[in-house]
């Protein structure tokens, strides 16, 4: 029997997460072995804080899912490629449960490409 890994299971701590959470097609100078800067921790500690992703805690360590990885890879996405304040993060992902999770990939491509026009015409 194959091994099914439960993508919301808890697993990481803080200072694993950061270094997994790395936006996966920018080049960033090097830092690391591959060449991705890992976030800080306070980053981290910060985007709990505003609710935008919700580690386990048990006392005062903060456990990340594969799913909260994913979801601060987005957050990242949002705020370092294409410029979204943490409003504006908050904001989208609110839209994104309402519409529900299978249409997830779609939306966030339909935002970034509105947001691409919207930019192109601010340059014009």
């Amino acid at each position: 029997m194959a091994f099914v890994k439960d993508r919301d299971e808890p697993i990481y701590t803080i200072s694993i997460a950061a270094k997994l959470v790395r936006p996966p097609s920018r080049t960033i100078p090097a830092s690391t072995e591959d060449g991705a800067k890992p976030i800080h921790a306070q980053t981290l500690r910060m985007y709990d804080k505003l609710g935008l992703v919700k580690p386990r805690k048990v006392g005062k360590n903060r456990f990340y899912s594969d799913r909260d990885i994913e979801r601060l890879q987005q957050i990242q996405h949002f705020t370092q490629d294409i410029g979204i304040n943490l409003a504006g993060v908050a904001y989208i992902f609110a839209l994104l449960e309402q519409i529900g999770t299978g249409e997830t990939d779609a939306m966030i491509l339909r935002v970034e490409e509105r947001i691409r026009e919207i930019a192109a015409g601010l340059e014009d």
